[in-house]
């Protein structure tokens, strides 16, 4: 009915612009077309040479013209003449100076009106054009307070449950909504209703919007999908205009789902930026959401799903209970959800013999389904390039460290120095990855550069999925990150620039160590660091963010992550020194290959050897080294 309704008005629209362009053209030949010429026009001037030689015959006097008849016909062949007048007293003065002179013609008040009517017209005209095709696309003048949002219908979906993996307990919760678009009655008979509002929560990536869709495919309903920055435009009120037409064709296409994406864009919390005012377009645009929220009957069909990857920015108003009353976390997927994610997007990729989904999804912890589609993609342009017949294990393995590392750069010359420094600095972190018990494995180091700024890299593959950390574990990545510095000091003599990213690793963990985790004994168990919500990006600690602590603690807090920092570089720079002839050896044979795997790495002497033997022979490091050994 809507269609319909636009075609009749497009074609209203349509009419009258016809009418106009008739009435304008019929001015425009009534008076701006002249007929044939009847007289010629000639200068004032001429008109007094005539006078005084008594060749006019009539003369008809106008306000500004003059108009007759010559006994002789003029050049051209014609005896009518027109001419416009001049002062008297100028004329005298240009013919005692044999000047030829003229008058110019004022326009009269039918060219005036023609010309005002063509810029009307041209305005009428450009006005009706940008409502017609805002009709057509969604946008223009005429539909400027008109919804964006994308109507697909029942059969526009082909997206499914099956179809969405790594996320089970997101699907079992949203299966509660396909029920209740597809049985009401049995919501209804106990009294029960489906949440107002459905808020998915989680990192870029992970499959919101994939969820939402297969929502509405599972139920068979219209899908209404739209984005929060769609409702926020340079005028006022347009923003409230949308969301009220959007819930308005909601409620003509019931049941149906709204699926709102980046809601932070328009469900921020009022005064969430100290340095804007506290009334704008998206705080009325968010007022008519919670409007329309409080508004609609439950029961009625219609379900409203949201995501956001910004929960803390949320206005609490719009997460109370009868609004967005149900949050579901979709995180990113663990080891058996990644084997999943991986087999659906390798449904129509041939795979090799020799490619174990489990192995690939152990070797990415920490992807997203996005990350993944992506590392299927890149695995089989590479096999394309290489024109296999099918991705192989080793496709994906160097998908993998284009996705982590960045793209090689070959291009990149170092002189041998550089290299040299290079490969000690990435050799000093593999070794001491290898030294440490119970430390991720190091499958591979190299000194070809990829990416912006990395001039080699080594790889440490976690065996499982890891939740928490202990105090142990944090101190042994530090060292291991401090391994770089520790190699180029031990057989340089100096630190380079090269261990910038490590120094911010390892300042980060220790931090954190101190400030959030409580694990420093002189501060205490105490939590420095609450967290607050970083607001567009901004890094903790801006200068509107109140700091929960004195001056006193503040120096304690930096002088407990100075000794964490500087424990963690003494204590691998002990490792390196006890396998220095091993870290020669290494650095050599990297210079030489480039690249080494796991089988061709040398092997480091453990640390501390014989420590469980003889607990007191360390009694002056510090005790982590002690519970290491253990």
């Amino acid at each position: 009915m809507d269609d319909k309704k636009d075609r009749d008005r497009g074609a209203d629209l349509l009419l009258w612009l016809a009418l106009a362009l008739l009435i304008g053209f019929g001015l425009f030949v009534l008076w701006a077309l002249p007929g044939a010429p009847q007289a010629q026009t000639i200068p004032y001037s001429q008109f007094l040479d005539l006078l005084d030689h008594d060749k006019v015959e009539q003369v008809m006097v106008g306000e500004t013209t003059l108009t007759g008849t010559l006994s002789e016909a003029l050049p051209s062949g014609l005896r009518a003449f027109e001419t416009v007048r001049v002062a008297p007293d100028v004329a005298r003065d240009l013919s005692a100076r044999h000047i030829p002179f003229g008058g110019v013609t004022e326009p009269g008040w039918a060219s005036g009106l023609v010309g005002w009517f063509g810029w009307f017209l041209i305005l009428f005209a450009a006005w009706s054009l940008t409502g017609l095709s805002g009709m057509r696309t969604g946008g223009g003048l005429l539909s400027i307070g008109r919804s964006k949002a994308k109507l697909f219908a029942e059969t526009g979906i082909s997206i499914r449950f099956d179809d969405v993996a790594g996320v089970d307990e997101a699907k079992e919760e949203l299966r509660e909504v396909v029920d209740f678009l597809q049985k009401p009655g049995e919501f209804s008979r106990l009294g029960a209703h489906v949440p107002k509002g459905i808020l998915l929560v989680g990192p870029p990536g992970t499959g919101k919007t994939l969820l939402a869709r297969a929502v509405a495919g599972e139920a068979k309903v219209p899908f209404i999908s739209t984005n929060g920055s769609e409702f926020v435009e340079m005028f006022v009120g347009v923003g409230a205009a949308r969301v009220r037409d959007l819930f308005t064709l909601a409620r003509s296409r019931t049941p149906a789902i709204i699926f709102v994406d980046e809601l932070d864009a328009l469900g921020r919390a009022r005064g969430s930026l100290p340095m804007l005012g506290g009334h704008d377009e998206k705080e009325q645009t968010l007022n008519q959401l919670l409007a329309e929220l409080d508004g609609f009957d439950p029961s009625a069909g219609l379900v409203l799903l949201a995501a956001t990857n910004r929960p803390e920015i949320l206005n609490p108003a719009l997460l109370r209970a009868g609004r967005f009353d149900r949050q579901i976390l979709v995180d990113r997927p663990e080891k058996a959800g990644r084997a999943q994610i991986l087999a659906i997007h390798t449904r129509r990729v041939p795979l090799a013999p020799d490619v174990d989904l489990g192995h690939l999804a152990a070797l990415t912890p920490g992807f997203t389904g996005a990350d993944l589609a992506n590392l299927v993609n890149e695995a089989a342009m590479i096999a394309t390039r290489q024109g296999a017949s099918a991705v192989s294990t080793e496709d994906f393995e160097d998908a993998i460290e284009r996705i982590v590392a960045g793209l090689e750069k070959k291009s990149r010359i170092l002189s041998l120095h550089e290299r040299s420094i290079v490969a000690h600095h990435e050799m000093g972190h593999a070794l001491v990855a290898m030294a440490i018990p119970g430390a991720d494995p190091v499958p591979k180091v190299s000194i070809i550069p990829r990416g912006i700024g990395a001039l080699g890299y080594t790889i440490q593959r976690p065996t499982e999925d890891r939740f928490l950390m202990g105090r142990h574990e944090l101190e042994d990545k530090m060292t291991v990150l401090m391994a770089g510095r520790a190699a180029e000091r031990i057989v340089f003599g100096e630190v380079s620039t090269g261990g910038a990213d490590d120094l911010a690793k390892v300042t980060d963990i220790a931090r954190g160590m101190v400030m959030r985790y409580g694990m420093d004994e002189t501060l205490g168990a105490v939590c420095y660091d609450t967290e607050p919500g970083h607001l567009l990006g901004q890094p903790q600690g801006a200068f509107w963010q109140s700091r929960p602590y004195g001056e006193a603690s503040a120096s304690r807090i930096d002088a407990a992550v100075r000794a964490l920092v500087e424990a963690a570089a003494s204590r691998a720079s002990d490792i390196l020194r006890r396998n220095h002839a091993v870290l020669e050896q290494g650095a050599s044979r990297l210079l030489e290959r480039e690249t080494l795997t796991a089988g061709e790495l040398p092997q480091p002497l453990p640390e501390f050897p014989g420590a469980e033997n003889n607990p007191e022979e360390d009694a002056g490091q510090a005790p982590l080294c002690a519970l290491d050994a253990q």
